[in-house]
């Protein structure tokens, strides 16, 4: 006799719009602006300044600026990560390139979410953030119509 499967309800689905803020708490960074992208599969994070040392103990780190001192959000911050990889990630125009990725935790609506971001001088786009399909892969919907749902639902949240 064949068992039957318990059915688990799914959660449920929050709806986002093509930007959002966001936060990053371990990084410092509140309400920044990121571009929903369901065409990028990771999503990336605008550094500049970024490097790799090895410590005088052998670790190996890599060193940043989270953004660059001509963002508005730019804290002038140093930052490091001992837990990174490098990878091999295209590039909105097809290209291959190589980056660094890290995880960290990203804010929005009132879910902290734990995440790849590859870090990238993203100086020349609009938004300093890209939240990619991995990251909104059975959380959320995206309607591109909208934007900065997450930030109204706070504000609402808050009121009451």
């Amino acid at each position: 006799m064949k068992e039957k499967k318990l059915h688990q309800p799914k959660p449920e689905k929050k709806l986002i719009g093509r930007r959002e803020l966001v936060s990053f708490p371990l990084l410092d960074i509140e309400e920044i602006e990121a571009k929903v992208d369901t065409g990028a599969f990771t999503s990336a994070i605008h550094c500049s300044d970024i490097h790799e040392e090895v410590r005088p103990d052998g670790t190996r780190v890599i060193a940043l600026d989270l953004l660059d001192p001509s963002h508005p959000q730019y804290n002038h911050k140093k930052l490091e990560f001992t837990s990174y990889e490098l990878r091999e990630i295209k590039s909105s125009i097809g290209e291959k390139q190589e980056r660094y990725v890290i995880r960290t935790t990203i804010k929005l609506f009132d879910e902290e979410i734990e995440a790849e971001f590859s870090l990238s001088d993203r100086s020349d786009m609009k938004y300093p953030v890209l939240i990619g399909r991995k990251l909104l892969r059975g959380r959320f919907i995206v309607d591109v119509a909208k934007k900065n749902l997450a930030h109204k639902y706070k504000i609402k949240h808050q009121q009451k």
